[in-house]
């Protein structure tokens, strides 16, 4: 089972049900103003497409694919463009205002 705890309104997520588009999501915030969502892993690895959605940060993995491959995506940091990309636990998934944490399930 994959769960995300600590879900708060992220603005890229409000975004992303309009269509996901450049001038539809918001500029990266700084760190003082990020929210933080814990996805909770139990398995090898999620893919980065399927994180997206499963987090609730837009509706559906078509629409993760979209936003993965428009660049507003970062992977600890880096772009990522890869949109099937492997995410670990450990690994830290940024979309707008919004950092997923991947940590591994106890």
């Amino acid at each position: 089972m994959i769960a995300a705890s600590g879900v708060t309104q992220c603005h890229a997520g409000d975004a992303l049900h309009r269509r996901a588009s450049p001038a539809n999501l918001p500029a990266p915030a700084d760190a003082t103003t990020m929210q933080t969502i814990d996805f909770e892993l139990d398995r090898d690895h999620v893919e980065l497409n399927q994180l997206l959605k499963l987090v609730g940060l837009c509706d559906s993995g078509g629409a993760g694919k979209a936003l993965v491959a428009s660049g507003h995506v970062r992977v600890d940091g880096a772009v990522e463009l890869r949109k099937t990309c492997k995410i670990h636990a450990g690994q830290r998934v940024q979309l707008g205002d919004c950092i997923v944490r991947v940590i591994a399930a106890a």
